[in-house]
């Protein structure tokens, strides 16, 4: 499993749970220093998811904090036995395809790297046009998954997050989720293939595909069932 922060990275998952539901205990008595320490573990990591659905570093960092606030609103809904962290991506999840549904917006441009510096090329790597150039094409792939597997293929590949904590951020069972995934991958797989073969008339073979996806069954398996 991802640490959300290094302050915790020697811990395991029962001892940061413990350690997170006494804070969780303390803020809900109105400790704002307990909450505050919270902000502190996640607020990196969750700039980092949002900047995955909008491409602006002060709206992603709003987003972050509406989100906290509603955290904070929220915590007598909080389960002490779980972890805080999923639970809170879910809320910035959430909050974040809110607003970008009300304007009607779309933000998958800016994929793969840290988000809101310009960094001078190191002339020892490779032109970084032919980086962006992908990940413009990665971009235009995605865009054509129906989000409710985008966002799957999104929070697995670009966030490293498991699928047990996917499940508990969009609020799925453990198995919609993997099922989305592996068809996630697999449209991915075949609208990456098909773009490269428009592109491509040249006869040669095709870029592998940039994310971590897999040939479709070629038969066999259940059929997607409405609205997963």
């Amino acid at each position: 499993m991802t640490q959300p922060d290094s302050e915790i990275s020697g811990l395991d998952d029962v001892a940061i749970a413990t350690q997170e539901s006494r804070l969780v205990e303390e803020s809900r008595r109105g400790n704002q220093s307990a909450f505050g320490e919270l902000v502190t573990r996640y607020e990196r990591r969750l700039i980092r998811v949002i900047l995955q659905f909008v491409k602006s570093q002060e709206l992603a960092e709003d987003l972050a904090q509406e989100s906290f606030l509603k955290a904070y609103q929220r915590l007598a809904q909080f389960d002490p036995s779980r972890r805080f962290g999923p639970w809170l991506f879910r809320i910035g999840v959430n909050q974040t395809l809110d607003y970008l549904r009300r304007r009607k917006r779309r933000g998958w441009w800016l994929l793969f790297s840290e988000r809101g510096t310009e960094r001078d090329p190191d002339p020892a790597v490779v032109d970084p046009r032919q980086r962006l150039d992908l990940e413009q094409e990665v971009a235009a792939v995605l865009e054509k998954i129906p989000e409710n597997y985008r966002i799957v293929l999104m929070l697995r590949e670009l966030q490293n997050f498991s699928t047990s904590e996917i499940a508990t951020i969009l609020d799925r069972k453990e198995a919609t989720v993997r099922w989305r995934l592996a068809e996630a991958r697999s449209m991915f797989h075949d609208l990456w293939v098909q773009r490269r073969d428009g592109i491509q008339d040249d006869g040669k073979e095709g870029e592998t595909s940039p994310l971590r996806v897999e040939e479709p069954p070629k038969s066999g398996g259940r059929k997607r069932r409405k609205g997963e």
